[in-house]
């Protein structure tokens, strides 16, 4: 086995900008893609294998063939064949939707599926742009109702103006939207399962309102005020640092100027993902006899007996890494 890049799956949306194809370097051009997902196994998104021996092979297959090979011994007995992370690249050329995810026991209960969990990194931000993350004031289900019938429901939201770099962990249960002007890396649990809270009485391309999900989001909203709804790191350069570490995933950054090496620790028996957001790197694998590059905009899928053994940047960058 080697590491794994796949075929980018771009949506086109009606929030979505060009920014993605200019990150990916994705020609020509298009307008109004707002989301790449860069591994999937969400059914009917699933990636596939866009180099090496294995093109065109898709992630199921590759967990077919390699099983807890490919995703490490702990992570295999846990989900099977279940690939369990969903890597997006997101790009808000207009504000998204307020949303909510359910977590695992309302998911499975429902939809039979797994709950969201996931978190976001800000690639890039336009002057003033913002997002919404958890409550600024106390809100129960009875006002919820309320603010969504009269309109009010933002004026609880916590908002925060944000920049490249910031950080947001967004548990299952937490209301959130990303707003206009916001390039961002999302790395989440495999679900697809979104509850629309309020979409700003837009239309569709046909002139519909967009469902809202409004009782079925009332028992998934995590109700509870929180101190602080950001991540709050240090960033280092020439160094590795941990985001994110929660049951679903950990994440960490990558940072360091051009011509450094690091040697990144081995992964505890799982998978990794790695997500360029900047920059260009050569990673070293398989006892520093092979290397791969990855590149802005590029995602790349470890498997578990693959052992990255150092990272070379080549130009002044940052990757995130995601395990179990």
């Amino acid at each position: 086995m080697y590491p794994f890049k796949f075929k980018p799956i771009l949506k086109k949306v009606l929030w979505g900008g060009d920014r993605i194809c200019r990150l990916k370097n994705i020609t020509p051009v298009q307008n109004g893609i707002g989301e790449s997902w860069e591994v999937s196994a969400v059914t009917n998104n699933i990636s596939v294998v866009d180099n090496g021996s294995m093109a065109g092979k898709s992630i199921d297959e590759l967990i077919d063939l390699y099983a807890d090979k490919l995703s490490g011994k702990k992570v295999f007995e846990r989900f099977g064949k279940r690939f369990p992370l969903l890597v997006k690249f997101i790009d808000a050329q207009k504000a998204l939707s307020i949303q909510v995810h359910p977590d695992d026991n309302l998911a499975q209960k429902r939809h039979n599926a797994f709950g969201k969990t996931e978190m976001w990194y800000v690639i890039k931000a336009e002057a003033g742009a913002y997002l919404y993350s958890g409550f600024s004031t106390a809100v129960n289900p009875e006002t919820y109702l309320e603010s969504i019938a009269d309109g009010s429901f933002t004026d609880y939201l916590q908002k925060f103006e944000v920049k490249a770099g910031d950080v947001f962990f967004l548990p299952a249960g937490r209301v959130h939207a990303i707003g206009a002007g916001c390039l961002i890396a999302e790395i989440q649990q495999t679900s697809d399962i979104t509850y629309r809270i309020f979409d700003y009485n837009r239309c569709d391309d046909n002139g519909n309102f967009r469902e809202l999900h409004t009782g079925l989001a009332k028992d998934a909203i995590d109700y509870r005020l929180y101190s602080n709804y950001k991540t709050n790191y240090s960033p280092k350069i020439n160094e590795i640092q941990t985001l994110v570490s929660c049951r679903h995933f950990t994440t960490q950054i990558i940072e360091a100027e051009a011509g450094k090496i690091l040697k990144p620790d081995a992964v505890d028996d799982s998978f990794s993902i790695y997500i360029c957001t900047k920059g260009r790197a050569i990673l070293k694998y398989s006892n520093n006899s092979e290397t791969i590059e990855i590149r802005q905009g590029e995602t790349m899928l470890v498997p578990a007996t693959v052992h990255i053994e150092t990272i070379l940047f080549e130009e002044r960058g940052n990757l995130l890494r995601s395990f179990l």
